[in-house]
């Protein structure tokens, strides 16, 4: 029994009539004729009671009609889910972020575009490091991240693609000698102490670029755990923070952001997911983030 059959078989209940149920399937009624004897020879018996002017149901047939209604709204209701999920317009996405994903507001736009449109697909989103993102997606944790640029990135069956830089921003605090100036350059940082964001080594690009451009190790003055925590520390006057632009969307009391004269210390966000990925709602989000791309130097 396939469901075309009872597709046939509806037919002819609905017209009580062969020949109109052969023109409403667009078929020949030997046609329809044949496959409505042939599903009555499967099932055993009649379905219908024929007469020279029209067919009636027999017991039989009137239970398949409301069975065979039955089956095709399911089937149909398969199909049109599938369709939906290939959509993207229903099923799941994990989202990891870090650092600029918030404070450059990248995350709450894509997240607000993909929500209004597929609002039936659910979003699960939370905080995750940097350096944890890329092994969470390759083991399907999550499925897309959004992070700063690191090593970890840089690993076959991944896919990295940068959705914003922004220059760098020192921060400082307000009774600081170099507070009044208008910019900052490396070279009158050089020798101060720097706070770093070490949440599993987050901050090693910022290093490694600093050590490059000095051409030695700059002044470590601590390794903290969160953005809140390096801004704080640098509002106290326990060194200053390079941090990037959105930041200075923070307000915190003590605290003053100052230009840098350094473009080669930008920072990045790179949204990375699956190379190879099979769910509808994650490649419709992929999507619509590479859309909402603005860069901001």
């Amino acid at each position: 029994m396939e469901l075309r059959h009872l597709r046939y078989f509806l037919a002819v209940a609905e017209e009580g009539h062969f020949g109109r149920a052969a023109e409403r399937l667009n078929i020949v009624p030997p046609a329809l004729s044949m496959q409505i004897k042939a599903l009555e020879e499967e099932l055993g018996g009649p379905l219908f009671v024929r007469t020279s002017r029209k067919v009636v149901l027999t017991e039989a047939g009137r239970l398949l009609q409301v069975e065979a209604q039955r089956t095709l709204d399911q089937a149909e209701n398969a199909r049109l889910a599938v369709q939906r999920s290939i959509r993207g317009e229903s099923g799941r996405v994990r989202i990891g972020f870090a650092g600029n994903a918030v404070f450059s507001g990248k995350l709450t736009k894509d997240m607000r575009a993909f929500r209004k449109a597929y609002p039936d697909a659910e979003l699960v989103v939370r905080e995750v490091a940097p350096l944890l993102q890329a092994d969470a997606i390759l083991s399907g944790q999550l499925d897309i991240g959004y992070t700063p640029d690191h090593s970890h990135l840089h690993t076959p069956g991944l896919l990295s693609e940068t959705v914003g830089v922004w220059n760098r921003l020192v921060a400082i605090a307000d009774d600081h000698p170099l507070a009044d100036r208008p910019y900052l350059t490396v070279a009158m940082v050089a020798d101060e102490p720097i706070i770093f964001y070490d949440a599993h080594s987050a901050d090693e690009p910022l290093y490694t670029a600093l050590t490059r451009i000095l051409g030695r190790a700059p002044q470590i003055a601590h390794l903290t755990s969160s953005t809140l925590s390096v801004l704080t520390l640098a509002a106290a006057g326990q060194g200053l923070a390079l941090v990037p632009e959105p930041l200075m969307s923070i307000s915190i009391p003590g605290l003053v952001y100052l230009p840098l004269d350094a473009p080669e210390l930008s920072a990045n966000l790179m949204l990375i997911s699956r190379k190879i990925e099979n769910s509808g709602a994650v490649k419709a989000f992929l999507s619509i983030a590479r859309e909402k791309i603005g860069f901001a130097c």
